[in-house]
């Protein structure tokens, strides 16, 4: 079976969880005997290619990049629908000629994708990695903060998502600056609404602006409908997406997690407490919040370690080594995917305080697999995962306090909490996940005929 799998961006240059998630589905796919074929993207403002389409390989897997330097994104509407694409994509599907395409993500590639893939009647799944589908800002995190349910009816909670957006960029002005905080930024949206429905305002960028954000949602859900099966890792996600009209049939396939079988090793209990955290540092994935909490600790009783890029947002990482400045925090940086065993044998808890919803984030599989229980925000997508006091803790997002009490009870409790490692697995792997994969292929396949 021969297998086009789209996905926005790849290795060697991105690395986080669709494109490991991707990664791991070809190669297991490749040693079931298929013929997985990756098409990706290099961002505009990346550093721009020879040509608009290189081919390299990758892991032994063939694999397309789309330079979108060539093809920049022009207006809000581009990032989600961009016919300038469709000829290129047409072009690369017809060489391919694949039975199946397998989407992981849309970005770069956006919904006339999905218009081309119709009209060479080539079938289609997806697996749900994030929000896109529905959210302005893929994570659905609302304007003042706080967790969001999707687009409502005006789509005035979108337009607010934007001006909050457009707020923080280096060239925003003082009026963007101000109208891009809450809840002023509500009230222009609903605003905004209003006068592009005046006569002599539905001309302009302003109204184009508007509605390409308010259209978005109405759009996407359209040309969802080409799907013919959709995966989802987490039962949240497939909830969330079912609330904002997703019809395609959905198959429910948690992600698989392939570590060697770690020999659960004791430690002194009298030991400092290892606490961790790997991933992005952005204020999204709240590491301030447990930089803060892990300062309130007794000096000495326990060590933090945090590892990620700091370049994502230099000014929010340099405030975080401010305030963890005479404190056991390490910035460690990130290392190779082979190092994933060494780095969590070396921690005893790992926490993910995040700010949104984090759909089977592939560090809380991982933390698991390696027997390292974790200590995670009460937001679905990561709570379906914790059993509470047998694999890890759950805490009210946000909340530095009750983050600081659960660290305060390890280590005054360490062998009690020590002993949950020998608790703490996930035993599903890569090729387990796989396998239900080309059975969903297998399915939509037999449906076609």
């Amino acid at each position: 079976m021969k297998v086009a799998i789209f996905v926005h961006c790849f290795f060697p240059e991105h690395f986080y969880g669709t494109e490991t998630y991707t990664l791991d589905l070809a190669i297991n796919l490749q040693k079931l005997g298929h013929e997985p074929i990756i098409v990706s993207a290099r961002f505009s403002g990346e550093p721009k290619t020879d040509n608009v389409i290189t081919y390299y390989e990758y892991d032994g897997l063939p694999v397309y990049c789309i330079d979108k330097n060539y093809i920049p994104n022009t207006r809000i509407k581009d990032t989600y629908y961009q016919p300038e694409i469709g000829q290129l994509l047409r072009q690369l599907l017809v060489d391919i000629q694949p039975d199946i395409v397998h989407v992981t993500h849309l970005i770069n590639h956006t919904a006339i994708l999905l218009e081309v893939i119709n009209e060479l009647q080539i079938p289609t799944v997806a697996t749900l990695t994030d929000f896109y589908g529905f959210c302005f800002n893929n994570k659905l995190e609302a304007a003042d903060g706080s967790l969001c349910l999707g687009p409502n009816r005006q789509r005035t909670n979108c337009l607010a998502c934007l001006l909050k957006a457009r707020s923080s960029f280096s060239t925003a002005t003082l009026a963007e600056r101000y109208v891009g905080q809450y809840p002023q930024s509500l009230i222009t949206a609903k605003a905004l609404n209003l006068l592009i429905k005046i006569p002599g305002f539905q001309r302009g960028v302003i109204a184009g602006t508007v509605l390409d954000v308010t259209c978005r949602p109405d759009l996407l859900s359209y040309y969802y409908r080409y799907y013919r099966a959709v995966i989802a890792p987490t039962v949240f996600l497939r909830k969330a997406y079912v609330r904002n009209g997703l019809t395609a049939p959905i198959y429910d396939i948690k992600f698989g997690i392939d570590l060697p079988i770690l020999t659960i090793s004791t430690r002194p209990i009298n030991a400092p407490i290892r606490f961790g955290f790997i991933g992005q540092m952005t204020v999204h994935k709240g590491v301030d919040i447990l930089v803060d909490a892990f300062c309130r600790l007794p000096y000495g009783a326990a060590e933090l370690y945090l590892f990620g890029s700091e370049k994502q947002d230099p000014d929010y990482s340099l405030n975080l080594h401010k305030k963890a400045n005479g404190y056991s925090v390490k910035f460690c940086g990130t290392f190779p995917k082979e190092e994933m065993l060494k780095i969590f044998s070396n921690l005893d808890f790992l926490v993910i305080p995040s700010r949104w919803y984090e759909n089977s984030p592939l560090v809380l599989l991982n933390s698991l697999a390696s027997h390292t229980p974790v200590i995670v925000s009460d937001v679905e997508g990561m709570t379906e995962f914790v059993e509470e006091g047998k694999n890890g803790y759950t805490f009210k997002m946000g909340d530095v306090q009750e983050l600081e009490q659960i660290m305060q009870k390890i280590i005054q409790n360490p062998e009690t909490s020590l002993k949950m490692s020998q608790t703490t697995e996930y035993p599903r792997t890569t090729k387990i996940m796989t396998q239900e994969v080309i059975k969903v292929y297998q399915d939509v396949l037999q449906s076609c005929v």
